[in-house]
């Protein structure tokens, strides 16, 4: 069985449009953030153990230079973007400090013509264009920006479970524009992964 995790409700509507009757998915809203994303889905993965692999799914920021707006993204690996200790020289990871990893391989979804790179997770979505340019200079191959990848990531991880993410692209990576996001079309990206996410179940 697979297990879709979403942060919010409306996301996790998006996806049951668009999966068929009768699918072996599961979808699960667990909350904003690494740490919601981790709990929730650790407390799906030790109450069924049948979950083959796990998909952390939901709209996100792109590098618009590499994925078009209301386009899917899927992650070659999920990386902890923020995770670690600010200097004056410059942000130093997780990795560099000698305290742990904050890059975990992602498997690769088969969904034709997504857009594939690292995604990124942070717990405070980037807001300006010095940020920006500083994730991109330090992560040249990511294509996207979510809140709740690395969490999952870190359960399955845990649990021995194949994980899994795609981000349906509403805004750019950068300062918030508003005016400029497509939700609309970010969610029916989401569906149209709903309608092929069954078919990931080998």
């Amino acid at each position: 069985m697979i297990l879709v995790v979403t942060a919010v409700e409306v996301e996790r509507a998006a996806v049951l449009r668009g999966i068929p009757a009768g699918a072996r998915v599961e979808v699960l809203a667990v909350g904003v953030g690494p740490a919601a994303a981790a709990a929730g889905t650790a407390w799906y993965l030790a109450r069924n153990p049948g979950v083959t692999t796990v998909v952390s799914a939901g709209i996100g920021g792109g590098v618009l230079t590499r994925v078009p707006l209301g386009e899917l993204a899927v992650a070659t690996r999920s990386i902890a973007a923020d995770l670690g200790a600010d200097s004056p020289d410059g942000f130093i990871t997780l990795d560099d400090l000698g305290f742990g990893a904050t890059s975990l391989p992602a498997t690769d979804l088969a969904l034709p013509g997504a857009v594939r790179g690292a995604v990124l997770t942070v717990s405070t979505v980037t807001g300006t264009a010095a940020r920006a340019a500083d994730l991109e200079k330090r992560y040249p191959d990511a294509v996207a920006e979510g809140m709740e990848g690395f969490g999952v990531a870190q359960a399955c991880a845990v649990a021995g479970v194949a994980f899994g993410e795609v981000r349906a692209i509403s805004n750019a990576v950068g300062p918030r524009d508003r005016a400029a996001w497509k939700i609309g079309p970010a969610l029916d990206a989401l569906a149209s992964f709903g309608a092929a996410v069954a078919t990931l179940d080998g």
